[in-house]
């Protein structure tokens, strides 16, 4: 599509100069095409576009940095978030901006919000076709095509520039750098693009909560009754999967606002993690990775006959696939929802200690959302050899720029108001730790959600978790109730003691940073004063 003249003039006062070169709002289908004729991707059976990032495999959380200034000097949580000074990002744009010049663009014109009262009018400028493909399948398109389109955020997206420490205070050649009070953020050296959508997700997580709006790192559904659920948690976890509900329609798998409205996608697309993928215990993302047009990051193919192995980890564990939302057969066109009734917190715990299921008062859901555990398995990162407590507060932390009491206040106030009900499902083991016992049964766990969404467990029998001191079901229809009680599960009793004190121990070594933002009622929910009350 031809430019229009007040793009080509916003344009030209970013600094980029002549428009010659450059692609504006292509179609999925030019960008596929272009991205397979500049060699940046191969075809694979089915259709989907196979690319690989190189040395990174992952989003680089120690390249990020925010611009600190005057705005945001009181408002950003600097313990977590790395400062660049105005003098460094502005040597930075200026280098980005002749690099650029250099270049084939492509760029995008894009929504993120499915809230019109909420939304973020964000132009992406790629360097790779397939980046801009990406970041189509991942925001919103704007209903006029673009025109006339006034971005309130631009990304520039450059892998081949690489940082120079010295001029640009960087620790080396990748760079993530947002300045959040001019609406730019520049990302280069690296061709990972979930950085894209993250940096998104970092500038929503700072300007909704001024609106009264809670950002989430989550995904959402909502049954037939309009009883919306939204389940937090980290990376691998079962975020994508769970939420791909046959039964439920599909709000959203990784982003959303809740406002007094209801919950709202800030995307219009998936970026589900495929590793080890399988038809039968996730048919639909399993389809989506043989459409035509899904981008799937880092996932190996037979060159020959094109057909994927999503079992093989060879170029790394975190294979990804990216594709419109549409793309499930049950999603939302909306992408909203009602204010939810339940609040789903997801871990995989590796140490085999928690329950398949608790159902959790206020207190314990503000300790848990701000601690926001999982753990590590060996195998998915280089050094990892048993398993290792993850906490990310928020189920977050790398995309929160505001102190993390900001967030969980306001998930506090909006619990008490629309009385939600809240859960924490642990995904991860049972019956032993990693290499011991055996990963949750995925058929457990959508039954227990199952009971939980539809009020099954609301009238319950409940026993009260010797360690955490949440409520867990003694039984459940058609869930072997073994499985319950974690502590039954294991051959050694002694030892899955001796393994809860010491997940215990790590949880309130972990929320010690949290002990002065918090009221005493959630200082009291810790899994510390749950024992000292034994």
């Amino acid at each position: 599509m031809q430019i229009d003249s007040t793009t080509r003039s916003q344009l030209l006062s970013l600094g980029l100069g002549s428009s010659d070169g450059m692609s504006w709002n292509a179609t999925a289908a030019e960008l596929y095409e272009l991205a397979i004729m500049r060699g940046e991707g191969q075809v694979a059976e089915g259709g989907s576009l196979v690319v690989a990032t190189g040395s990174h495999t992952g989003r680089s959380p120690q390249d990020k940095f925010i611009v600190r200034d005057g705005t945001t000097e009181n408002t950003i949580w600097w313990d977590n978030n790395r400062a660049m000074t105005r003098a460094h990002f502005q040597a930075l744009k200026q280098d980005f901006l002749v690099h650029a010049r250099n270049s084939n663009l492509f760029i995008q014109d894009l929504i993120a919000g499915a809230d019109p009262a909420h939304q973020l009018r964000t132009r992406v400028i790629c360097e790779n076709a397939w980046h801009a493909l990406f970041i189509q399948h991942l925001l919103i398109a704007p209903k006029k095509n673009g025109q006339g389109f006034a971005p309130s955020l631009t990304i520039i997206d450059l892998p081949s520039f690489k940082a120079d420490p010295q001029r640009h205070g960087t620790r080396g050649p990748t760079v993530i750098a947002l300045d959040l009070t001019n609406g730019l953020v520049l990302i280069g050296g690296t061709q990972y693009a979930g950085e894209i959508k993250k940096s998104v997700f970092t500038v929503l997580n700072y300007l909704l909560p001024e609106k009264g709006v809670m950002p989430m790192h989550c995904s959402a559904n909502v049954g037939a009754k309009n009883d919306a659920t939204v389940f937090f948690g980290l990376s691998g976890t079962g975020k994508t999967t769970l939420s791909a509900d046959a039964t439920r329609t599909l709000v959203g798998d990784d982003e959303h606002g809740w406002s007094p409205e209801g919950v709202f996608n800030f995307e219009g697309g998936c970026y589900a993690k495929v590793i080890r993928l399988s038809a039968e215990a996730e048919p639909e993302i399993f389809a989506a990775t043989k459409r035509w047009c899904t981008v799937l990051e880092n996932v190996v193919m037979d060159g020959t006959t094109r057909k994927l192995d999503l079992n093989d980890a060879t170029l790394t564990e975190n294979t990804r696939a990216a594709y419109p939302l549409d793309y499930i057969p049950n999603a939302s066109a909306s992408g909203r929802a009602s204010v939810p009734k339940n609040i789903v917190m997801l871990t995989a715990d590796a140490f085999g200690v928690l329950p398949p299921i608790a159902r959790l008062t206020p207190q314990q859901a503000m300790y848990h959302f701000l601690s926001g555990y999982t753990a590590k398995v060996a195998g998915t990162e280089q050094g990892v050899k048993e398993p290792t407590a993850t906490f990310s507060t928020c189920f977050g932390a790398p995309f929160i720029p505001r102190h993390p009491s900001v967030y969980g206040n306001l998930l506090r106030d909006l619990i008490a108001k629309h009385d939600v009900r809240c859960w924490l499902v642990n995904t991860g083991w049972t019956g032993g730790a990693y290499g011991v016992g055996n990963r949750m049964p995925i058929k457990a766990t959508r039954a227990l959600l199952a009971a939980a969404m539809n009020g099954k467990l609301d009238d319950a029998e409940y026993r009260t978790d010797a360690h955490f001191g949440f409520a867990v079901p003694k039984s459940v229809e058609g869930v072997d109730a073994k499985i319950l009680n974690p502590r039954e599960t294991w051959a050694d009793k002694e030892a899955y003691d001796t393994q809860a004190r010491n997940l215990v121990s790590m949880f309130v070594k972990n929320f010690d940073t949290f002990k002065d933002h918090v009221s005493v009622e959630v200082m009291n929910a810790s899994p510390q004063m749950a024992l000292a009350a034994e």
